[in-house]
């Protein structure tokens, strides 16, 4: 019987066979429960990353195991030319979540579901008459849109566009919760939308400023554009309220989604308010995943449980306790931990600036899965299920990767 590839054989294997877009740590993780995730090895490791902000519910939930596999067992996939009913509960079920949508497009990833808005957008803005000129989209500095073309490119952070060029036209960019650059980028009448996540991720773990999203709102009305909502990463539940904008009371036009709302299973959705439901027709966008069975079934019990008032409870509770932890360790290493619920950024002091990386590395050696956002944030976006004893034990654990640098 031949042993078992070790570790070093597995990375060395996507060394060789991977495209090297990634830097990924050496260990090669096998299975999960809850917070916790062990190796082949059998080391176990205490998970604040939850793939990004995907795993909201935790690893291996046995009702989203269920669904799964129920589904499994019936149909997995019959492309968008029939219909089949997980999808057609999943949108009626996002729909009455939502508060402001009349429908829904499922796809299977955040940088889908943004595509499809930014899509949405010129088609809305060419049934009223805009010559393509006037059908600009506005994003912010710092943002985080997604890796297709169209969505790097509203992703105003030039280390992601680089080398990429020439880059689609009709996208104009302002700084983070500007709202005076924001009105003077939408003075002259061009503007058919304003795309912005209510927390920035991969900009540092950012939210918008108290009462920017509702000034955004009134010069949307005001000049005749769309407000379009990001809460990939900062909705369904993340931030203590399953729709992040609920926090400023501000109704959208679109808000896009994925990455929580599988669980883990790829699924990624559009929602789409009065103004712009009837925008695209037959033909006019299409997907040949998006929606299948499979995913449709698993998001459907995600969303209820990320809805509940237990969980969101729970992310308000351990995003306290998670905030107090970080801003208890002392040692100059944080300046601030800002962020919402259990979406934290804990911002490198100047003495240890550009230093984020290395601590994964150290939090990692400990049996802490953590991630970054720049050279100069920790990110903390863990399980929303996490228990206290898992919260413990992970803060343990990264004062215990301080210690060791």
């Amino acid at each position: 019987m031949s042993q078992p590839d070790s570790t070093a054989d597995l990375v060395a294997l996507g060394q060789q066979r991977l495209l090297p877009v990634y830097r990924q740590r050496p260990l090669i993780l096998d299975r999960g429960q809850g917070a916790r995730l062990w190796d082949i090895e059998g080391r176990d490791y205490v998970d604040f990353s939850a793939g990004i902000a995907v795993c909201s519910l935790g690893h291996n939930d046995p009702d989203l195991v269920a669904a799964l596999a129920g589904q499994a067992g019936r149909l997995w996939h019959t492309s968008n030319v029939f219909y089949s009913e997980p999808p057609l509960r999943l949108a009626e079920e996002l729909v009455a979540a939502s508060r402001f949508a009349e429908r829904v497009f499922l796809c299977n990833s955040g940088a889908e579901a943004n595509e499809a808005a930014i899509k949405l957008v010129r088609k809305w803005a060419a049934a009223q008459g805009r010559e393509p000129s006037r059908r600009v989209i506005v994003t912010f500095r710092g943002s985080f849109h997604g890796r297709t073309l169209a969505t790097v490119t509203a992703t105003a952070q030039p280390k992601y566009q680089a080398g990429y060029e020439p880059l689609p036209g009709g996208f104009r960019y302002v700084d983070f919760n500007d709202a005076t650059g924001l009105e003077v980028a939408m003075a002259g009448g061009d503007v058919a939308a304003v795309l912005v996540e209510p927390v920035q991720g991969e900009g540092g773990v950012t939210p918008t400023a108290p009462g920017f999203l509702r000034t955004v709102r009134e010069l949307c009305d005001h000049h005749g554009a769309l407000l379009v909502l990001d809460e990939i990463q900062s909705g369904m539940g993340r931030t203590g309220t399953l729709f992040a904008h609920w926090h400023d009371q501000v109704e959208p036009d679109v808000v896009t989604l994925a990455k929580a709302l599988g669980g883990g299973f790829p699924v990624g959705a559009m929602l789409a308010g009065p103004k712009v439901a009837q925008a695209m027709q037959f033909g006019d966008h299409g997907t040949t995943f998006g929606g299948n069975p499979l995913a449709a079934a698993v998001a459907r019990v995600a969303l209820r449980k990320l809805a509940s008032p237990a969980l969101l409870a729970n992310v308000s509770r351990q995003g306290a306790a998670l905030r107090a932890g970080l801003q208890a360790m002392g040692r100059g290493l944080f300046s601030q931990v800002r962020g919402r619920g259990l979406m934290l950024g804990a911002v490198l002091a100047p003495a240890h600036a550009g230093r984020a990386g290395e601590l994964l590395d150290a939090a990692a050696a400990q049996g802490l899965l953590l991630l970054q956002a720049g050279p100069d944030v920790l990110r903390f976006v863990p399980p929303l299920s996490i228990t206290d004893a898992e919260l413990a034990d992970g803060l343990a654990r990264l004062e215990r990767a301080l210690a060791a640098l």
